[in-house]
């Protein structure tokens, strides 16, 4: 395909309304699956990728050159899912922007992925919470915004680990920003149902492409980092993603 004829099917992709953009739980796993099995995409790929692009959202949303020293401080929340694989990379990649990175796991994962990224932010002296605060207080006047990889697709509040239920009630009391990634923690993916009691972040990023909960999202910016995927991935389940500027990894919808 020429350059011209690929900007134009860009274009043409971009203006496609908004509901025909949003991915069902059963087609993201469909489209996660194509990437694994067909493509022979590795889950550590796919997760760096995604940590990536999550960095670059937030750089995006807050650039480095216009924060105050003090908003340069980011606290990662990673559950123990893939979501808090995404944040552990997501964290490392802010390292190496040059903000201010730190991490707080509320369930560690014994998973072997999750064990590496985290001995690779720890050896870029990221530091690690052994504990939240619970005076919301204290982390609003410790950091500039809050990056919310608790939960992802498919975990209800109802369903984490105690641990990660109390963590999630801590940051909807924030004063600060909020990142969530893919899916605000605690929402359902497919309706969004819990969106009005549930965390109401300042920025969404939508990993591959936004599931249908997005369209409650009524926050500042809303990116999707899906620029890896292969055309014939996004033919095939028909994603009407927005065009990407130049070599970026995001976008904004």
């Amino acid at each position: 395909m020429s350059g011209a004829a690929h900007a134009d099917r860009e274009k043409a992709l971009a203006e496609v309304p908004d509901e025909r953009r949003f991915l069902s739980m059963a087609e993201a796993d469909a489209l996660e699956r194509e990437l694994l099995e067909d493509y022979r995409f590795g889950r550590q790929q796919l997760v760096e990728l995604c940590g990536h692009a999550s960095a670059v959202a937030v750089t995006k949303a807050f650039p480095l050159s216009s924060l105050p020293r003090k908003q340069r401080t980011v606290l990662v929340v990673c559950g123990p899912e893939q979501n808090g694989a995404v944040g552990l990379a997501c964290a490392r990649h802010l390292r190496v922007f040059e903000y201010e990175p730190s991490v707080f796991s509320p369930a560690r994962s014994a998973d072997p992925l999750h064990r590496d990224l985290t001995t690779q932010c720890e050896k870029m002296d990221i530091p690690f919470l052994s504990f939240l605060p619970a005076e919301v207080r204290l982390i609003d006047d410790a950091y500039g915004l809050v990056v919310d990889a608790v939960l992802g697709p498919g975990v209800r509040t109802a369903e984490a680990d105690g641990r990660c239920a109390r963590a999630l009630a801590t940051l909807k009391r924030l004063s600060i920003p909020l990142v969530s990634l893919d899916v605000p923690s605690g929402w359902d993916p497919e309706t969004g149902s819990d969106a009005e009691d549930g965390l109401r972040p300042d920025v969404l990023v939508s990993l591959a492409a936004p599931k249908r909960c997005a369209g409650r999202f009524s926050g500042r910016y809303h990116f999707v980092a899906g620029r890896f995927l292969p055309d014939d991935v996004r033919r095939k389940f028909d994603l009407r993603l927005p065009g990407y500027s130049g070599t970026d990894c995001v976008a904004t919808l």
